[in-house]
């Protein structure tokens, strides 16, 4: 997937991307290091979920952006209900959600 990235990136002219490879209960990035973060159907691939929302929200910025989103058709997919109170307690404010019965996107800020 980062070769992937980087080629696609390449294409649209983008060249400050940093392909790094890491574990999403230990991301290998200081406190307050990005203004957003974007998961699509991937949190439910994640053993421990908590842990990686509290990963997320270290590396937030005060006021960042997570947005997560998930389809009907991912086996792992987690109810927004589910979502939200993990997100809530790894210390992330709800506040939107676009969706319907086939899939949702939430957004939390840190």
């Amino acid at each position: 997937m980062l070769d992937h990235v980087m080629r696609r990136g390449q294409e649209c002219g983008i060249e400050n991307i940093v392909p790094t490879r890491g574990d999403a209960r230990i991301l290998p990035y200081p406190e307050g290091s990005f203004d957003a973060a974007y998961l699509t159907v991937v949190l439910g691939e994640i053993p421990d979920q908590e842990q990686a929302l509290q990963e997320l929200h270290r590396v937030l910025k005060p006021g960042g952006r997570l947005v997560v989103g998930k389809v009907f058709l991912d086996f792992h997919m987690i109810p927004f209900g589910t979502l939200r109170e993990r997100a809530e307690v790894a210390g992330l404010s709800f506040k939107r959600w676009l969706g319907g019965p086939l899939g949702y996107f939430a957004s939390f800020r840190a």
